[in-house]
């Protein structure tokens, strides 16, 4: 019998979460207290049951598991009791704003042998997935660089800033690509629309083994612009996912010494052929599967600890004004 998935929170994202979750017949109930989410949901899957109450996606029998897809500083107190309902859960990213609740959740997940997943959903895009089969089969040589972009004009929130909104995409890929955490951070940023909550910031990470990353993040950008790009000792990729068919480019480049002197080779580039699956499916479907199987899954609590580590970083640098904050060895 396939689970029966709870879903907390009906808004922007939410909406998307509850049309997947329908189309593969797993949904069971909406909880929302808003009145237009709870319609939303009766619009996206008239035959689900919808709630005003957060609790009955907690407490109410029958529910194997519950998808949290509410504002970031709800995310610890309703993964923290789902999980001690007896519940697997799926929380959207952020998995909490602080790296202390995240190894809470982390803890709670284990003593109740639970499934714990984060929704990192750039890690299952199909030009991720494949990207990392490349810097794995070693097609780029050593990776010495990698910068992000994740730029719009909106949506602005007031609760979170551009960093914990938009940069743990980014972050976790990057973490993923490296294999490693950095050894420090630093992050600088300014705030123009709400005091004290950053829209715009540039984030830098040390590793240990001398590579470095940046991630670029902005709501208050003239233009969209979701860019990925990774330099290898051979060859370059670039994902760049607002292109609508060459969204993964191999740059057949790389710079070699001669006598001392820097010689640019240039190869020509490829479009690297992806699957056209939607992300958000496979991640749906990825949480089913570990919900089933009991795997864990790829964006589990231990990686999305991970993330919340360097995001607590790079906070940490903001507020002091780009100070390099080291991170503790885990």
């Amino acid at each position: 019998m396939p689970p029966n998935i709870a879903l907390i929170g009906c808004g922007y994202w939410g909406k998307n979460l509850a049309r997947n979750l329908d189309a593969l017949n797993v949904l069971h109930l909406v909880c929302d207290p808003s009145e237009h989410g709870r319609n939303t949901a009766n619009e996206i899957a008239p035959n689900v049951e919808t709630s005003s109450d957060f609790n009955d996606a907690i407490q109410r029998e029958g529910i194997d598991a519950v998808v949290i897809a509410t504002p970031a500083e709800t995310h610890f107190d309703l993964a923290s009791r789902a999980l001690e309902s007896g519940r697997d859960v799926f929380v959207e990213k952020p998995l909490a704003l602080s790296a202390e609740e995240g190894e809470q959740l982390l803890k709670l997940s284990n003593q109740h042998d639970r499934i714990l997943m984060v929704g990192h959903l750039l890690e299952y895009h199909p030009a991720v997935l494949r990207l990392r089969e490349l810097v794995d089969e070693g097609e780029l040589g050593r990776v010495n660089y990698i910068y992000s972009n994740r730029l719009n004009f909106g949506r602005v929130r007031t609760e979170e800033n551009a960093l914990w909104s938009f940069a743990p995409h980014d972050v976790a890929v990057i973490l993923r690509i490296i294999g490693a955490l950095p050894k420090s951070v630093t992050c600088t940023g300014g705030s123009y629309i709400t005091p004290n909550l950053a829209d715009a910031t540039v984030s830098t990470l040390h590793f240990a083994a001398g590579q470095r990353a940046h991630v670029f993040v902005s709501w208050l950008n003239p233009f969209k612009e979701q860019k990925l790009v990774i330099m290898g000792e051979q060859k370059m990729a670039v994902f760049n996912d607002m292109e609508p068919d060459q969204k993964l480019v191999l740059f057949n480049q790389r710079v070699d010494l001669d006598d001392n002197q820097p010689v640019l080779q240039r190869n020509g580039e490829e479009t690297v052929e992806i699957l056209s699956d939607e992300p958000l499916r496979r991640e749906c479907e990825h949480f089913l599967e570990c919900i089933t199987t009991r795997q864990t899954p790829l964006t589990n609590g231990a990686s999305g600890l991970q993330v919340l580590r360097v995001l607590e970083a790079c906070q940490e640098s903001l507020q002091a004004n780009g100070c390099p904050i080291t991170l503790n060895e885990h």
